[in-house]
């Protein structure tokens, strides 16, 4: 990591003396929420000597938004960068109410991309999304995918990786493994639980020994997925753990050797992440993001949307094979530890830097800024 802010920016300008303001759905302040990543990454700022102002943690939509709108009137003279976590769908209206205010304000927006249904929905709604999107004096996404499907919309984008702690992961290496699997995201349709639950009826008609543990808030599905649990016959094999704060997600992830992804939507999932960072080895959907974060056969393996054979036989190799296994099992922590803080500072220093001295395009649209940013996939 650079330890001096003068060498990664040019010119006298020392970043850690200024005040950034992060905006966004900081809600992982709240008990039961998941900690997100502009709450992670205003806290880091924090420990490193900045000046930082996060908001909000408010529940409630209108009562989060109006406390957005009064942090950036009172403080709009103290800050001198706004980052804000950018989403599709209602989050959006935030967006917009957020980057008007920075424009009327002065105000230099950073717009932090996130989401894999944000390229659909720029794509929905061109206008309104270009008029937003362009009030930004930069836009970063964590992931190729995100970079690459804005690039066809007419944008250049610097990729920085989602963080995570990466001393909080203990890694342990699996190489002869039990089926013991794990499947951690929401109760929701776009995560598809039930896939998980199929996925284990039918590594079950080889081994019926396997278990899986399933967790995560209930956004709609978790009674259906219970229901489907008892129709399969596997009420004994299957246990629902809930939300999993740090402590309780370390607990459940040592116990297991397989992590599951089944989503049928997907940019960077964080929890793809940690599990790497922890050696298990992650079977996914080939959806979003996910082939720019796993290599199939080498960190990890990656199967059609629904295909619930695919994912069974995938699994059956890595029982099969203990080589494969370690070897998959390393370079997921390898690729993990491309999110650790020291990897990721340098390049939030460096954007920091510019976006002050106005180094970066004004213009939103085809921004060259930046290339150096992309994430590379470990060959092996």
């Amino acid at each position: 990591m650079v330890t001096q802010v003068a060498e990664i920016n040019s010119g006298d300008i020392n970043v850690t003396q200024k005040h950034l303001c992060f905006v966004g759905n900081m809600l992982g302040r709240n008990a039961g929420y998941i900690t997100t990543q502009g709450e992670i990454l205003a806290d880091l700022f924090t420990t490193e000597g900045y000046k930082i102002t996060c908001v909000s943690s408010k529940i409630n939509r209108a009562a989060r938004l109006a406390e957005i709108v009064k942090t950036l009137v009172k403080g709009c003279r103290a800050f001198d960068i706004v980052l804000l976590d950018t989403y599709s769908g209602l989050s959006f209206v935030i967006a917009d109410i957020t980057s008007f205010l920075c424009k009327c304000l002065n105000l230099r927006l950073v717009m932090v991309l996130h989401g894999g249904n944000l390229p659909e929905f720029v794509q929905k709604h061109p206008r309104w999304a270009r008029r937003v999107l362009n009030r930004a004096a930069v836009l970063v996404a964590p992931s190729e995918f995100l970079a690459k499907r804005f690039e066809t919309l007419g944008y250049r984008i610097p990729i920085i990786p989602n963080i995570i702690d990466l001393d909080s992961y203990p890694f342990r290496e699996r190489s002869r493994i039990s089926p013991n699997l794990i499947w951690m995201r929401s109760f929701h349709e776009i995560y598809n639980p039930e896939m998980a639950v199929r996925v284990l009826a039918n590594l079950r008609a080889t081994h019926p020994d396997a278990t899986l543990i399933m967790a995560g808030t209930d956004k709609g599905l978790e009674d259906g997925t219970r229901l489907l649990v008892d129709e399969l016959g596997l009420k004994g094999s299957v246990r629902f753990a809930g939300f999993l704060d740090l402590d309780k997600k370390l607990k459940e992830f040592a116990g297991a050797d397989i992590y599951i992804n089944t989503t049928r939507i997907d940019n960077m999932p964080v929890s793809v992440v940690e599990a790497r960072a922890l050696g298990l080895p992650v079977v996914a959907t080939d959806v979003g993001g996910l082939p720019y974060l796993i290599e199939h056969g080498t960190n990890g393996f990656l199967v059609p949307d629904e295909d619930v054979d695919a994912m069974a036989a995938c699994i059956q190799m890595l029982l099969d094979s203990p080589e494969l296994t370690r070897k998959i099992s390393r370079n997921g922590r390898t690729l993990a530890e491309r999110s650790a803080w020291t990897s990721v500072r340098p390049m939030w220093e460096k954007l920091i830097g510019e976006v002050i001295q106005n180094k970066t395009p004004k213009n939103a649209k085809v921004r060259g800024f930046s290339d150096k940013f992309s994430t590379e996939k470990i060959r092996n």
